[in-house]
């Protein structure tokens, strides 16, 4: 699934994922929209999208939730970019401040038989160099809720 989805898409997906677990309550357009660095409108017109495809339930003027397969997708992003961080800082040598940008990019374009590679050439690891977690691989190849 997450092929066929824009990159905007995803990164709506993984912004909106980022959101709900800093928040005790659910995320608003308005916050998306501010993380998102675009206007309110386009950000409802995006989560109108994502509902149309079930990877969220947006009730207006209310909550933005994503579903299970919304949440999947976006850990699954979130896995490819924080492995691509640690792989551009660890064997690439690339500065802390430069890995961000980079993996922002080639998160969106990772196969799976890339992730795998680098996951084991990092050891499988817990977090990334900036200690944040990475979220481990679920049965069916898929991350798991951290």
């Amino acid at each position: 699934m997450s092929a066929m989805l824009t990159r905007a898409m995803q990164d709506y997906l993984k912004a909106i994922y980022t959101l709900s677990r800093r928040r005790p309550t659910s995320v608003h357009t308005t916050a998306l929209a501010h993380r998102l660095r675009v206007s309110p409108a386009s950000a409802t017109n995006r989560v109108k999208r994502l509902a149309r495809l079930r990877l969220v339930e947006h009730t207006p003027y209310r909550s933005i939730d994503l579903t299970e397969a919304g949440e999947k997708i976006a850990l699954e992003i979130i896995r490819h970019h924080r492995l691509v961080e640690l792989f551009l800082q660890k064997h690439l040598g690339l500065p802390l401040d430069q890995v961000h940008g980079e993996a922002e990019a080639l998160e969106h374009v990772l196969s799976e038989q890339v992730e795998a590679r680098i996951t084991a050439v990092l050891g499988n690891p817990v977090s990334d160099p900036h200690g944040n977690p990475i979220p481990p691989k679920r049965e069916g190849g898929r991350p798991r809720v951290t």
